[in-house]
């Protein structure tokens, strides 16, 4: 069975791809990822604030070593490092040399700082494309939706035009024109987006009266929200289209090629089952593909979208209502 898809301008040889998380932290599991039969590999995020830290580090060696011949020895170690710019740049290619799969860097942030700049560094420490997850969050009352959307458009028009690899964006799912977003970064030269980000939700502790870290994994059920907007945009757009959030099985993975999909991403499935999972899922949708008669994965791929769909308002309203009317006690 051919299973091979195209996501970024890159030929991969399924469309499993291990999205951003702590397995791409070791080259260990790195190597035992693309021995399970991963197609790629996101690293995990190098944040914005690590980029602001270093530089903050960087300004104070410099500072201190204006007045001071032995401040060449000495390094700051700012709050908030889980891992420096450089480690960073350092563990790319590493990872590159280690395997042969597609190694995909990851840039988090709100702003377009320094990011062109790591851009062009992760470019030339090996990195095939660069995922921009743009983590914003509304919080200022005074900021529009339409100014964060700008914001977005201008952080992907910046990193695309400082680099020559794919740039993909990571998009959450709250924008109130997702369509018409894509659009824009299609405009600016973005060569895919990555539906969605799992915003990691925070609890409060009602006796501490703390704002308590609570990380959950996905289950399928998350899915159908990146269903539904694959399925409306791969009928709208042309450029390439991952689902990440709530893939954990062969059934999963169908359902969201089908829908327009050409990468799924797994974390959650992989941190409970283990790389070996993907071996598993990729030999239970060859079988189900070839029981279904398809001679390829491309053949079924966007079969479900808007355009090709029967009943295309069933993505929309009309199954909002006919969800309301089928309940009974």
């Amino acid at each position: 069975m051919d299973l091979t898809t195209h996501y970024l301008g890159l030929e991969l040889v399924n469309p499993i791809v291990v999205g951003a998380c702590p397995l791409g932290t070791s080259l260990d599991s790195i190597r035992a990822l693309a021995d399970g039969g991963a197609s790629a590999i996101v690293l995990p995020s190098l944040f914005e604030e690590e980029i602001m830290a270093a530089a903050r580090a960087a300004l104070e060696i410099e500072s201190a070593g204006a007045g001071f011949a032995e401040a060449g020895s000495y390094l700051p170690n700012p709050e908030g490092y889980h891992i420096g710019p450089g480690q960073y740049l350092a563990h790319l290619e590493a990872a590159k040399s280690a395997v042969k799969i597609p190694v995909i860097a990851s840039l988090n942030g709100a702003s377009a700082g320094g990011w062109t700049e790591y851009a062009k560094k992760m470019e030339a420490a090996g990195a095939d494309a660069i995922e921009l997850n743009t983590y914003l969050l509304p919080f200022d009352i005074d900021e529009s939706g339409a100014e964060i959307e700008q914001r977005t458009v201008d952080i992907v028009a910046a990193v695309k035009g400082s680099v020559s690899i794919p740039v993909a964006a990571k998009l959450s799912p709250f924008f109130s024109s997702l369509p018409n977003l894509v659009k824009r970064l299609e405009g600016v030269g973005a060569d895919g987006v990555v539906l969605f980000n799992r915003f990691y939700q925070p609890d409060v502790d009602i006796e501490s009266l703390e704002v308590a870290p609570n990380l959950r994994l996905s289950t399928s059920d998350e899915l159908r929200l990146r269903l539904r907007w694959l399925a409306v945009l791969s009928a709208q757009t042309k450029i390439s289209l991952a689902a990440t959030g709530g893939a954990h099985s062969a059934v999963d993975v169908i359902k969201a090629v089908m829908c327009g999909a050409h990468a799924v991403q797994m974390v959650s499935a992989l941190l409970i089952h283990g790389p070996e999972h993907i071996g598993r899922t990729l030999e239970a949708m060859t079988f189900w593909l070839t029981d279904h008669e398809y001679a390829s994965l491309a053949q079924m791929q966007g079969s479900l979208s808007l355009a090709k769909v029967e009943n295309p308002k069933a993505f929309a309203r009309a199954n909002y209502m006919k969800m309301l009317d089928s309940w009974e006690m």
